[in-house]
This record gives structure tokens, C-alpha cells and sequence, in this order.
């Protein structure tokens, strides 16, 4: 009777009403996933075999499925606002027990954990110090990543290096005559910061003289003078170019450095100035570097493409402190909702697979960004005006067949 058939028609739309109020509900939701709801028929089984007559008895509702597709990414002012653009999810720990969620609205917790706003915490791969000092990640066990705000500790300076090019124009200076306090008896002079085993600064000054000079075979010598905190340290070598102003023989002692701040003394320092040349152009360094630098503070962090959080330090120095992980599923649908944006693995949906960012089909992360609902909010609201005609429809069946019945009741 089309009683029933009504009244399926009723149920089926009055649930998804029900999903699609959710979704607009949601609209708002950082990291939501709308829904869809997916109609079946209805028939009943006949002993006889199939009818060619056959009527269907309603409908009902096949499956409710989330539709993962990706939202907008909309910009914040928090760093640890963090966006997957492409596949994955965030996999976060509540003490071992593992759910995943696309909504990456996190902050840390006193003890320096990256949680979300229930508490869950961020998991992925940890940074390891190595015996030299560099910092590492160990693509290994999963962990609860914590930012480790400890000073960075201060790196000696070993070496100087940088190439340089020298004047052939200048005048002959006698390296006798040398005096740090008299620019007239050298013809260049290069600062350069340099740092003990504490981290205090030491000044240390090159001074360039061009010493002698040859016709034949065409020879130029320069000699390299130093000086520390305004102490001079003498010669600490030469620089032979011949007529074609490039490739120089270089002989370069290491700088010894005398401390009085504490720092271990002497300290050593490695002279390489390979790449220089002697060409009828002004004194110019390409660029001159050095290995050391002073005790740092953390100041600030973000999360690269890849999901390494990225520490910035006070010295101007930079540390990988950690790195997100992403797992993904080969059947999303499979996955179970447990509202406040987290899913469940479950056998329908399949183990994770886990790795980085922007690698095994895993999507990138962006930092200072978050991914809004997908929801069509207007395609929503004509869905919902759709599903309210379809619901006064199957009334109407009712209503209709109502009064075909009070028809029949009255037949004399």
C-alpha cells in the first residue's frame, strides 16, 4: 500500500535533513568533512521469481558517507596553526590511545607538548642530538612531540673562509713597517666576528699588503697580516699569484687567538681563502664566513612543507626540533567519526600509512594557515530546500492515499 511507501519516503528524508543540517551546522568548523546521504529502493521477495509488475515497497537510506575533499585554506597568525593541502591526517595521541583529524588548530601545554583543543597530542618523528652536536631527526618510532626550549649551546669558530679579490693596482708596502693603528702600511683590511668556546665574541682583523713583485716570470706576493681584539698577531701568511691574477699559492698558518674571557685558549683558527683573485678591480670579498656562534635562545618556530618544525634562534642560527608525521587510509570511508574532528581506524578502513609530508602521496603542511570546512554552505541550503519538497511529497502520498481508503469506507 502506498501507506508504507510514504511513510519510507518520510524517514529517508527526514535523516537527511538531519545530515545536511549537521553540515550546515558545521560550516564554521575548521577541518570538517560534509556528509552525504545515499538513497536505496526498496522491494519485496517474491517465491515466484522476478515480475515484470513488480512494485517497489519505498525507499531507505543506503549509507551516510563523508566526502573527504579539500577544504579551503584560509591564513592565521599562529604558527602552529598548520594546514594539510593534498591527503593525510594528523595523527594525535590521548595517552596511547591514536585518533586522526584534519583539524590542525594546535598550541603547546606547559611541559612544551603540541596538543589540540581537548588535549590530544601532536605526534611524529623527534630530534636527537648527535655526539658532534647536530641536531637530527630520527625517522624511527613515533613519539608526542614536545619543543625542546633549551638554549642552543655555543659553537667554537675552526675556520675562515672566503674568497677575496686583490687590487693589482696597489702600491708595494714593506711588511716591516706593519702597523695595525696606521692604514698607510697596508692596502686592505677585512673585520670579522669569531667565537670561543663560551660564545663571547672575539674581533679579529685581516690586513692584506702586496709585498713584492716580479717582471719575469710575472709574480705577485701579498702577505696577510692579523690581529685579535686590537692585539696584533703578526704574519700568518702569503699569497703568490702569477700574471694570470688567479689559482694562488697560499701558505696560511692557523690563528692563534690569546683568550681572557674564560673560553679555552689558545684558540685556533683556520685561514681558507681559496677562490681568491688578484684582477685590476677593487677590493672586494665574495663572501666571508664562519663556522662558529654564540649561545642562542629559541625565540621563534614554524612547520616547513615537509612538517619540520623549524626553530629560530636568538644567535640567528636555526634547528630542526621535530617533524610531523601524516597517516593516511586506503578506504577513508571506512574510518570512524568520533566527533571533535577525530576519525578511528577500524578494519573497514584499513591500517595507516604513515610517513612525511610531501612524500608518498601524502599532501604538503603549511604553517600560519588552516583548512575551513568543506561544506557548500549555498549548496547545502538547496539541498535542504530540495529535501523539504521531497518530504511534503511523500505527506502528499499519504494524505492521497487517506483518501482514497475514506473513499472506499463510504462506498454504499
Amino acid at each position: 500500500m502506498a501507506f508504507q511507501q510514504g511513510l519510507s519516503g518520510l524517514n529517508a528524508a527526514s535523516k537527511n535533513i538531519e545530515v545536511i543540517g549537521n553540515n550546515v551546522a558545521n560550516a564554521s568548523t575548521v577541518g570538517f568533512k560534509q556528509s552525504r546521504t545515499e538513497f536505496a529502493d526498496v522491494y519485496a521477495n517474491s517465491l515466484g521469481g522476478g515480475s515484470a509488475s513488480k512494485i517497489g515497497i519505498g525507499t531507505k537510506i543506503a549509507a551516510i558517507t563523508q566526502q573527504f575533499t579539500q577544504g579551503n585554506i584560509s591564513n592565521t597568525n599562529n604558527p602552529l596553526d598548520v594546514a594539510i593541502n593534498g591527503n593525510g591526517f594528523f595523527r594525535m595521541s590521548d595517552n596511547g590511545t591514536i585518533t586522526y583529524t584534519r583539524n590542525g588548530q594546535f598550541q603547546l601545554d606547559k611541559e612544551g607538548f603540541i596538543q589540540n583543543a581537548t588535549g590530544q597530542r601532536l605526534t611524529g618523528y623527534p630530534m636527537i642530538t648527535s655526539p658532534s652536536g647536530e641536531r637530527t631527526v630520527n625517522q624511527g618510532a613515533l613519539v608526542e612531540l614536545q619543543i625542546d626550549a633549551s638554549d642552543i649551546p655555543p659553537r667554537t669558530t675552526t675556520s675562515i673562509t672566503g674568497p677575496l679579490n686583490l687590487d693589482s693596482r696597489a702600491e708595494v708596502k714593506d711588511p716591516a713597517l706593519f702597523n695595525i693603528a696606521d692604514p698607510a702600511t697596508y692596502n686592505h683590511a677585512t673585520p670579522i666576528e669569531v667565537f670561543d668556546s663560551l660564545g663571547n665574541s672575539q674581533s679579529v682583523q685581516l690586513y692584506y699588503l702586496k709585498s713584492d713583485v716580479t717582471a719575469s716570470p710575472a709574480s705577485t706576493t701579498w702577505t696577510v697580516m692579523a690581529s685579535a681584539n686590537g692585539t696584533s698577531l703578526g704574519q700568518v701568511g702569503t699569497m703568490e699569484f702569477d700574471g694570470s691574477g688567479m689559482n694562488p699559492t697560499m701558505t696560511l698558518s692557523p690563528l692563534s687567538i690569546p683568550l681572557t674571557s674564560g673560553g679555552l685558549s689558545p684558540m685556533a683558527v683556520n685561514l681558507n681563502l681559496t677562490g681568491s683573485t688578484q684582477f685590476a678591480n677593487s677590493f672586494s670579498e665574495s663572501e666571508l664566513a664562519q663556522d662558529g656562534y654564540a649561545a642562542g635562545r629559541l625565540s621563534s618556530f614554524s612547520v616547513g612543507a615537509d612538517g619540520s618544525i623549524l626553530g629560530r634562534y636568538s644567535n640567528g642560527q636555526s634547528a630542526v626540533l621535530g617533524q610531523v608525521a601524516l597517516a593516511n587510509f586506503r578506504n577513508l570511508n571506512g574510518l570512524q567519526p568520533l566527533g571533535d574532528n577525530q576519525w578511528a581506524e577500524t578494519s573497514d578502513s584499513g591500517p595507516p600509512i604513515v610517513g612525511v609530508a610531501n612524500s608518498g602521496g601524502l599532501g604538503v603542511m603549511q604553517s600560519y594557515r588552516l583548512e575551513e570546512s568543506n561544506v557548500d554552505l549555498t549548496a547545502e541550503l538547496v539541498n535542504m530546500i530540495t529535501a523539504q519538497r521531497v518530504y511534503q511529497a511523500n505527506a502528499q502520498t499519504i494524505k492521497t492515499e487517506d483518501q482514497i481508503m475514506q473513499t472506499l469506507v463510504n462506498l454504499r
